[in-house]
């Protein structure tokens, strides 16, 4: 009890701080990582994307490791037409599909891990700012950045750690991050 009432108190300093735009190290898991084990025998020519995005979540997060093909708590399938999109089944669960016409004008990897974010826990933030990873393409073609910020690192690595709860939904659907379609500015 005390121990997770200090892990509690430490996830809650960490969310604070992100909030308020210091960098607080992540506490130190208390248990072995969760391992999500993902597929990439339909992801086509993505699996090599799919590998970097796990790269990338994996260096960022703690209580966490996205390990590939070991098993098929994530799929991931490439897909031509109908925009990238992620079904999380629960926590850590889930397919994510990446479409071919919509990787040709963002970036394949920063959508990758964007939806791979779906299925850790986090929701969309339209907020068009490239630095928050969840602002999905609202940041526009020009954004490639695949990294997540340090407060959805956090937020992904609280999850695993128990410390939060993700809203748990017999399914959860994230689609239209990514305009199928570009717009002219005006």
């Amino acid at each position: 009890m005390t121990s997770r009432l200090s892990r509690l108190a430490v996830a809650l300093v960490a969310t604070a701080g992100a909030t308020l735009g210091v960098t607080v190290a992540n506490p130190a898991p208390a248990s072995a990582a969760a391992t999500i084990c993902y597929n990439t025998s339909q992801a086509g020519a993505y699996a090599g994307t799919a590998n970097q995005a796990a790269s990338i979540w994996n260096n960022a997060t703690v209580n966490l490791t996205l390990s590939a093909n070991c098993g098929s708590n994530l799929r991931i399938y490439q897909i031509t037409g109908g925009g990238s999109y992620a079904v999380r089944t629960s926590l850590g669960n889930g397919r994510v599909y990446i479409d071919t016409q919509q990787a040709a004008q963002y970036s394949p990897l920063r959508i990758m891990t964007h939806e791979i974010g779906h299925i850790l826990g986090l929701p969309d933030n339209y907020n068009g700012n490239c630095a928050i990873l969840m602002s999905g393409g609202s940041a526009g073609t020009g954004c490639t950045n695949p990294y997540p910020s340090s407060a959805e690192a956090n937020r992904v690595s609280n999850l695993f750690a128990g410390t939060f709860s993700a809203t748990d939904r017999s399914a959860d659907i994230f689609r239209d991050s990514w305009p199928s379609v570009l717009t002219p500015v005006s």
